[in-house]
């Protein structure tokens, strides 16, 4: 029976992010967002990664931004429902820059400066899933086609469709790696380097403000 070496890093990451969530409703610009989804999205795609034996530096650093993109998407679905958790992951000053409020986030019927800071992120969230798309034929052919799908459907969200959430994504990804999750082993490798953080300086930026 073979096991798998995992890190302890990715599993250390989720669980600092369930601590973040219980302080933190707000962040004040995408690279802040971007910081909290290394903890809470990108942990999962290297999960996957280490099942597969898969865990490259370039597929690590494609990963992320899938996972990452597919967490902003998840959050620009979920606007109303995190608002009433309380909770608001669009970067309060790209909501500023749009002339919206919080409060707006609540108005029905949406008002335009919503639908436009929406889109906006949105499109921030496809350039990052059309970054990481690459990944999707670097992997085995079960991984890499839950990875294609993951994408493009990802990206559908710019034209305002669902997506599949990243927690979904999650168990889907569980399910193709099947019988070979369950042969985990976690042992005291060291941490990789980071390589998911500082998006903004490998993407071209994006202004808030610019026509979405």
């Amino acid at each position: 029976m073979r096991a798998h070496a995992i890190p302890p890093d990715p599993f250390r990451r989720l669980i600092d992010a369930n601590r973040r969530d219980q302080t933190i409703t707000r962040y004040r610009t995408f690279d802040e967002l971007v910081d909290y989804c290394r903890l809470s999205a990108d942990p999962v795609g290297l999960l996957v990664l280490y099942v597969f034996d898969s865990a490259t530096p370039e597929r690590i650093a494609l990963s992320d931004r899938v996972c990452t993109g597919l967490q902003i998407v998840e959050h620009l679905q979920d606007v109303a429902e995190d608002l009433e958790r309380g909770r608001v992951y669009l970067p309060l000053e790209d909501m500023e820059s749009y002339g919206c409020t919080v409060e707006d986030l609540s108005t029905r019927p949406t008002p335009e400066g919503v639908r436009r800071v929406v889109a906006f992120e949105a499109l921030r969230a496809r350039r990052l899933l059309d970054e990481g798309a690459p990944l999707a034929r670097m992997l085995p052919w079960r991984a890499g086609l839950a990875v294609a799908g993951f994408v493009a459907g990802g990206s559908r969200c710019h034209h305002g469709d669902r997506a599949p959430r990243p927690r979904r994504a999650c168990r889907r990804a569980a399910r193709v790696a099947g019988p070979t999750a369950r042969r985990l082993r976690i042992n005291s490798v060291q941490p990789r380097e980071d390589l998911s953080g500082g998006f903004s300086q490998r993407i071209p930026p994006l202004r808030a403000g610019d026509p979405a």
